[in-house]
């Protein structure tokens, strides 16, 4: 398993280690002791999610105000356009993201720490996305911001608008969402 660097040093693509032949393949998706060295410091995951999305479902921008939770993504099936938004204000990141394709081809994943808020948008006919949590889910801190909101300037690559939530089409513009300090 190794880390590689986005553009947001907190933020880390994880590629595991992959073994494969012509009967399939086998990686180790998570190890506890070799995530801790990567991302220099343990953490202890409480809860696994698990999504299955359609084309152009877009689900986010998302995080908790209070019980922040760190994760671990990844696709096990399908290919999604994963975002995520640091919203620390003390960062030098503040108001950036980086965006990158996910897939169950590619293997890869993403540690998003604390303080970031996260999205994916589909880009296949259907995807299953997985995450690890360092904290539980409590809805009465959850938090959404705006999608498209023009401050952030993601680029979604998307062909035709969104299916969205109710709540995500609700989401806050970032300026008047709340922050992390």
């Amino acid at each position: 398993m190794i880390a590689i660097p986005t553009a947001i040093p907190d933020l880390l693509i994880i590629e595991p280690k992959v073994f494969g032949d012509d009967r399939g393949f086998f990686f180790e998706s998570y190890n506890r002791r070799q995530f801790a060295g990567l991302i220099g410091r343990d953490v202890d995951f409480v809860q696994d999610n698990h999504s299955r999305s359609v084309k152009n479902v877009l689900r986010g921008l998302h995080y908790q105000i209070r019980h922040p939770q760190g994760k671990l993504v990844r696709v096990a099936q399908g290919t999604v356009l994963d975002v995520a938004v640091d919203i620390r204000k003390s960062s030098p990141a503040f108001g950036k993201h980086v965006a990158l394709e996910l897939s169950a081809e590619n293997k890869r994943m993403l540690w998003i720490p604390e303080g970031f808020a996260h999205g994916f948008v589909v880009l296949s006919d259907t995807a299953e996305f997985l995450y690890k949590a360092t904290d539980y889910w409590f809805p009465e801190h959850e938090r959404c911001i705006r999608w498209n909101d023009p401050a952030l300037a993601i680029d979604w690559k998307l062909q035709v608008p969104p299916a969205l939530s109710g709540k995500d089409a609700q989401g806050k513009l970032f300026k008047d969402a709340e922050h992390f300090t």
